[in-house]
């Protein structure tokens, strides 16, 4: 349920009617818009005498919400959620570009990838230290060891470290190397992770499932959010379909639809989606267009001996060829790949 309150309402009658609805069990998020206040009410409001708020002198309209996302619904939060990472943000007018290998291999590999996709212009530095793959007897990543030469990378280009992790047992771990954390498609309806992973004050980058619906979707980013964390960027990454010529099929109408219905920043991965090099340019671009706030690249030196997905993976020359194309869409879609402000979280 949604009260829009009257403008210039009196702040000790707001107070006073947050407090009666909190008796009825009922927790207030309050939004402060330049024309109205929003309070929007989360928990069970089925039962809720709506005409006792009708009467109430501040009241300006109710809505009922019928999704059952509430934290992530654009009518609890109309203003897009920036998210402040060290001295970027995403879901404002900066676009976020996340490149790196798939998998940390060796200090030489990754550091080098790291001043690479630096020197072009990406604000984050992926890679993979574990890794959920389909076959047992496929590279699992370097695991500890791996996050330490993520760490050493940072160190020497200052990139902040994006890297998925895949149990709630090793949080303390990521909390520790990692400045976003990112939970995979395959991990995205692992409800006890996501909701440990809500306790914490760090960014969730939350992986869109192969299968899964864009309610389904947004949901699971409830599950953090209810716990309190509110800090979650949605990445579409495609979905399983019938066609098998490609990994993955980029759900490009996700973007639209999903800033349509969340306030949440949605970034978009094409590697993952096409599973070959030469789809990421055309996915990439066409994901700035329709609206997204970022992208993930997976790029490496020589493909061709990547320990994983070497296939969609981009050689440094293209991934900083593709850079200065999408800095041009970007600025055309009102973004930049540099700050313009200081902006805070929410």
């Amino acid at each position: 349920m949604i009260i829009m309150l009257k403008p210039n309402s009196e702040e000790e009658k707001i107070q006073k009617l947050i407090e009666q609805i909190e008796k009825k069990g009922l927790h207030v998020q309050r939004n402060n818009g330049v024309d109205y206040t929003v309070l929007a009410l989360i928990g069970d409001t089925a039962g809720y005498n709506r005409s006792s708020l009708e009467v109430n002198e501040i009241v300006h309209k109710i809505i009922r919400v019928q999704e059952p996302f509430k934290r992530a619904n654009r009518l609890f939060h109309p203003h897009n959620t920036i998210i402040k990472i060290g001295n970027h943000t995403v879901g404002g007018d900066e676009f976020m570009v996340i490149a790196g290998p798939c998998s940390v291999e060796s200090e030489e590999q990754i550091v080098g990838v790291a001043k690479q996709v630096k020197a072009s212009g990406a604000q984050y530095l992926r890679g993979g230290a574990f890794k959920p793959r389909t076959s047992p007897y496929s590279f699992q990543g370097l695991e500890e060891e791996g996050l330490k030469l993520l760490q050493i990378a940072k160190k020497e280009t200052g990139l902040p470290i994006v890297s998925e992790i895949l149990s709630h047992d090793k949080i303390g771990l990521f909390m520790d190397n990692v400045d976003i954390i990112q939970v995979g498609a395959r991990n995205m309806q692992n409800f006890q992770l996501l909701k440990e992973l809500g306790k914490v004050d760090k960014p969730i980058m939350l992986k869109r499932g192969m299968v899964a619906t864009i309610e389904e979707w947004l949901m699971s980013a409830e599950y953090i959010m209810s716990e309190g964390n509110p800090n979650v960027i949605l990445c579409e990454r495609g979905i399983r379909t019938f066609e098998n010529f490609t990994r993955n099929t980029l759900d490009i109408s996700a973007i639209p639809v999903v800033k349509r219905l969340s306030h949440l920043p949605v970034i978009v991965d094409p590697s993952h989606a096409g599973g070959k090099w030469w789809l990421v340019e055309p996915l990439a671009k066409a994901s700035v267009v329709a609206g997204a706030d970022g992208i993930v690249i997976e790029v490496h030196p020589n493909p061709e001996e990547a320990w994983s997905d070497g296939g969609q993976s981009l050689k440094p020359k293209k991934f900083d060829r593709l850079m200065r194309e999408i800095e041009v869409l970007a600025r055309t879609e009102s973004k930049t790949l540099l700050p313009k402000k200081e902006v805070k979280s929410w």
